[in-house]
């Protein structure tokens, strides 16, 4: 069984032979992981690929291998990190749908939808498992990194699955989950690329936090996209979140006014918003707000100062590329 090699992540400003090296090193992640999740038993071979086979633009193992091109570049040991990074994310999406009970992911049925529930959550974990097995063969160290990373990671989608704590700051509590729910994995993605092209250990710390807020980057603009974005534009339908009644940053901001004129739209925000009009109205008002100007400009904020901890790198095509993936990321919405 075979799976269909994604186009690699889009970076304008990398150069031909860099761009080339990127797209054979994500050939090599592709065939690594449908050879590590085959098994001898066909349904189990298809349920773990499921996922894989629907798309996506691979960001974290482009982005492992891209930080390799900082030290000696694309090896056996980088692909491997990277194709143990990718299943331990899409190990996290099969669990992610039986949670939001989701219905599609990257336009196919999700797993939960396909199979079901129980076979969703296995799934997942056999992922987690075959991730680790990847891992283990880069060592100890490797090992340590996956099992921190993989705490994080649950921990983080169960506090999301929460109420912010009575007497805690909602917003810092939803930076937080951001940091440990999607910031860490793109930070330990960025990390192995460093570690195993021989980087410095200076390197390895500093591309692990420029990781970790392109991480919350990433997230932080899907949450924008999903109030600004218009019908038929991105995929993804416009106010998904509000109606799932998810307190992103911009909603978090506009509850936190103490403006009478905001009453109207904090009792929306308070509210189910399984009604069309109700949710066109709460999304007419948020786009306007104060808040989503505010959510805006933290995304942005988060982006300059990853960008900047790269300032100590000396110039080098890896660079001007890892700075472009962050304003591709920041930029995707206004």
């Amino acid at each position: 069984m075979t799976s269909a090699t994604p186009p690699v992540l889009s970076l304008p400003e990398a150069s031909d032979a860099l761009s080339s090296r990127l797209a054979e090193g994500l050939e090599r992640v592709e065939t690594l992981i449908v050879e590590r999740t085959r098994n001898e038993d066909d349904f189990i071979t298809e349920a773990n690929l499921h996922l894989a086979r629907a798309g996506g633009k691979r960001f974290r193992p482009v982005l492992t291998m891209l930080v390799a091109e900082l030290g000696e570049g694309i090896d056996d040991r980088v692909v491997a990190a990277a194709a143990g990074v990718e299943l331990t994310h899409l190990a996290s999406l099969y669990h992610d749908d039986v949670m939001d009970e989701a219905d599609l992911r990257r336009g196919a049925p999700s797993a939960n939808a396909r199979y079901d529930n129980s076979t969703a959550i296995l799934v997942g974990d056999l992922l987690f498992g075959t991730a680790s097995d990847i891992i283990a063969d880069l060592g100890a160290d490797a090992v340590k990194i996956q099992a921190q990373t993989f705490i994080r990671l649950c921990s983080g989608q169960i506090r999301d699955d929460r109420p912010c704590p009575e007497g805690a700051d909602p917003r810092e509590y939803y930076r937080g989950v951001l940091a440990d729910k999607t910031g860490v994995l793109v930070a330990t993605a960025a990390r192995y690329g460093a570690m195993y092209s021989g980087c410095s250990p200076e390197v390895v710390e500093l591309v692990t936090e420029y990781g970790e807020q392109l991480g919350m980057a990433f997230q932080l603009a899907d949450d924008l996209i999903d109030i600004a974005s218009e019908s038929g534009e991105t995929g993804k339908t416009p106010g998904t979140d509000l109606r799932e009644g998810k307190r992103t940053l911009p909603v978090l901001n506009a509850l936190a006014s103490t403006d009478p004129a905001d009453a109207e739209l904090q009792e929306l925000l308070r509210s189910e918003l399984k009604e069309p009009e109700r949710l066109e109205r709460a999304l007419e008002l948020l786009r306007v707000h104060p808040g989503m100007a505010a959510a805006r400009e933290e995304t942005l904020e988060v982006g300059r100062r990853a960008t900047a901890s790269l300032d100590a790198l000396p110039d080098s095509d890896a660079k001007t590329a890892l700075i472009a993936l962050m304003d591709g990321v920041i930029h995707r919405v206004g």
